[in-house]
């Protein structure tokens, strides 16, 4: 032990028993506020000024299966594609 801090192997860490969670702090009363600093401000993200917003659309299913297939973001090349093809002011 140095400087009341228990230095534990992973292997040897103790079991977390009931007796054990009681005596649990959180760590807002144990850590120094430079350290809780670094662990940001709260849950989820953060708040954007223009965030995205969900609607239901209609899709032919050859459509949205070949958006799909191409893998991981396919919601936002949709997006994209449609941001190219919006009409300028005045067009519709």
């Amino acid at each position: 032990m140095k400087n009341n801090v228990v230095e534990l192997d992973e292997d040897e860490a103790p079991e977390l028993t009931p007796a054990r969670a009681r005596n649990l702090r959180p760590a807002r009363t144990v850590l120094p506020a430079e350290v809780r600093a670094q662990f940001g401000k709260g849950r989820g993200r953060p708040p954007v000024a223009n965030p995205k917003q969900a609607v239901s659309l209609r899709l032919d299913p050859e459509v949205l299966s070949a958006y799909k297939a191409t893998g991981k973001g396919w919601q936002t090349r949709i997006n994209q594609v449609l941001r190219n093809a919006m009409p300028k002011p005045g067009e519709c």
